[in-house]
């Protein structure tokens, strides 16, 4: 279930998830996928410990499909085009947390921080849900920061898919592509306080730049 109050969804915002649902299903069965450097990430869960995991908003459908039931929390906004994407997140077994940098920031932040707490992933996208794209918004620096628990940068390599004409040039990968997913080591925020935490968010976006090389090389 979403952390987010109930309320009645539009009949378009329904069918939209049930048809987006079907159809990624039939794309994504045909995906091959490899990884990179997962093991580190890995080593951090057998402890029990959880991770914050962060991708690029337009990287997020493989990434829905690849890490589908393994009880991650991810943060999805509450526009209209969120709720589509939150409802087909929960078909494939993810629990959300509902809000973003620009609406209902506060009980997103407070929401993630307690699902971390409890032992358990959590999954942002720093630069969404509006951009600018690949630019670091300071949400998942600052869950780190209050929880101790590491980020790990998070990227998609797919040299046979579509991009749509949005804002983050959303990633489709062709049927039957072979997709890479690379993982960054784990990232440990430090800083005192959440507004110096804050300050780390250019290196992060460098990192995340690490983590796209490492998956096209």
């Amino acid at each position: 279930m979403s952390t987010g109050e109930a309320r009645a969804v539009p009949r378009r915002i329904l069918w939209a998830a049930f048809v987006g649902g079907i159809v990624m299903r039939l794309l994504a069965s045909t995906w091959r996928m490899r990884q990179v450097n997962r093991s580190p990430m890995e080593s951090i869960r057998q402890c029990g410990r959880p991770v914050i995991l962060a991708l690029w908003h337009g990287e997020m459908l493989p990434l829905l499909w690849h890490h589908r039931r393994e009880d991650i929390s991810i943060l999805i906004s509450e526009h209209a085009d969120g709720e589509i994407i939150a409802r087909v997140a929960h078909s494939l077994g993810y629990p959300t947390v509902r809000g973003s940098t620009s609406r209902g920031a506060g009980r997103a932040l407070l929401g993630l921080c307690r699902v971390v707490e409890s032992g358990r992933d959590v999954a942002i996208t720093p630069d969404g849900p509006r951009g600018p794209t690949h630019q670091f918004a300071p949400g998942a620096l600052v869950v780190a920061q209050r929880t101790g628990a590491p980020i790990i940068p998070l990227r998609v390599f797919a040299p046979r898919a579509w991009r749509l004409r949005s804002w983050d040039r959303f990633l489709i990968p062709r049927p039957f592509s072979r997709i890479t997913v690379s993982y960054g080591n784990p990232v440990y925020v430090t800083a005192a306080t959440p507004r110096a935490a804050v300050d780390e968010a250019e290196r992060l976006a460098m990192l995340m730049g690490d983590a796209a090389a490492a998956a096209r090389a």
